[in-house]
């Protein structure tokens, strides 16, 4: 990371006046210390990418230094509303969009209209009419990833994956592998069968459907009828087949890209998910992206600091350099259009996917859906629970779990 930590300062630099706030912010002369909470992994360039714009803003500013602190996703979201309930909450978030949902609810995170011009950006985390977060990056989706040295496309359609899969799969080899555990890898194929989580409203489940019975049969017929997926396969199993050349296909989200094209290089293909041939549609995955958040009561030079340092880190060169960096389709609309990414296959591939995508709900009743969904799904791939049962399952939890949140 010392190459991105340099082109990073060197940037920032030259750029930091392309400002994308809404009022001109004096940067604090005295110290200030800001607690950066961030979900991205701490063994991955992601992590090392933060650490090296706080490292880049400080060497800019000595006198504003950074405590970049690492937890995953679920854990940064109760950490976060405990502290902020004990009033000791951290100074910036670096997170994901349906966090808003809960912090808003709570009360704990403040609009960010007032501090930044909003339309420089990709559409971004509005509830309320007020807008929660700002784009670091855009997509947060996933998509199909192939091994070159294995498969030489992509399958275009469910047909195919199904034809090349069952040919790649023998022994400890597998077709394709992703993660069997979460729901956020269903939704996509739901999309896909005509599907979604909300009625029109946005708020009242519809995953007891016919639609929610064929994804889950098609899930499970992947595993039983067609047989070329594991028997079963969380996160770090399909992310280490993949990675050790047993799995052809995975798939896995933009916040994959570089870490795969930095092993695979040129041998990695990305692509959308198959369109599903029963339907004629493609997987809609959710889209949504990484954002910094503001804890609700951050005010002063603090606040001032954060403002600073949020410019800096979207502004268009540190924006390109997170293309080259983590391939990541960027927050800034300006830098959508630049060719780095129409060039790059890795970009591209994951752009078209970006495309049949679905903005990420942001509202509490998400919640629910997830918690409805994710021991339905698991009882299906064990083989113990038909698709229709766990269809009306998810529906009647999902339900019973709004109704506590009224």
């Amino acid at each position: 990371m010392k190459k991105t930590f340099s082109i990073v300062v060197i940037l920032g630099m030259l750029a930091l006046a392309l400002t994308a706030c809404k009022a001109k912010v004096e940067v604090p002369t005295g110290d200030v210390t800001i607690q950066l909470w961030t979900q991205e992994g701490e063994s991955d360039n992601a992590y090392q990418y933060v650490v090296s714009l706080s490292d880049a803003f400080t060497a800019m500013y000595p006198n504003i230094t950074f405590e970049v602190v690492q937890k995953d996703t679920e854990t940064l979201r109760e950490d976060f509303q405990t502290a902020s309930l004990a009033g000791s909450a951290p100074d910036l978030l670096w997170t994901v969009s349906d966090h808003a949902g809960p912090f808003t609810t709570a009360g704990i995170i403040q609009p960010v209209d007032d501090y930044f011009d909003m339309s420089l950006y990709v559409p971004s985390v509005v509830m309320d009419g007020k807008t929660w977060g700002v784009p670091i990056s855009s997509g947060n989706h996933l998509m199909l990833l192939y091994n070159k040295d294995l498969i030489a496309e992509a399958p275009k359609d469910t047909d195919e994956l199904i034809a090349k899969g069952q040919e790649l799969t023998s022994g400890d080899n597998y077709g394709l592998v992703y993660n069997m555990t979460e729901p956020f890898w269903l939704v996509p194929w739901l999309g896909g069968f005509d599907g979604s989580v909300f009625a029109e409203d946005g708020v009242t489940p519809t995953l007891n459907t016919d639609a929610m019975v064929n994804t889950l049969q098609f899930l499970y017929d992947l595993k039983f009828t067609y047989g070329i997926v594991p028997e079963s396969a969380d996160y770090d199993t399909a992310d280490t087949l993949f990675k050790e050349g047993k799995a052809a296909m995975l798939i896995n989200g933009d916040w994959s890209l570089g870490a795969y094209q930095e092993q695979f290089g040129d041998k990695l293909g990305v692509a959308p998910l198959p369109m599903v041939t029963a339907t004629g549609k493609y997987p809609a995955p959710y889209t949504s992206g990484k954002y910094f958040m503001l804890p609700k009561d951050l005010s002063g030079d603090k606040l001032n600091a954060v403002i600073s340092f949020i410019e800096f880190a979207t502004n268009e060169e540190n924006q390109l350099n997170q293309l080259d960096t983590l391939k990541r389709l960027p927050g800034l609309k300006s830098v959508l259009d630049n060719e780095a990414i129409a060039n790059d296959p890795i970009l591209a591939g994951s752009a078209l996917q970006m495309s049949y995508g679905v903005p990420m709900p942001s509202v509490t009743e998400m919640r629910c859906n997830w918690d409805a969904m994710k021991p339905e799904q698991t009882l299906v791939l064990a083989g113990s629970e038909t698709p229709a049962d766990a269809a009306a399952a998810m529906q009647g939890a999902a339900e019973a779990c709004i109704l506590q949140l009224e």
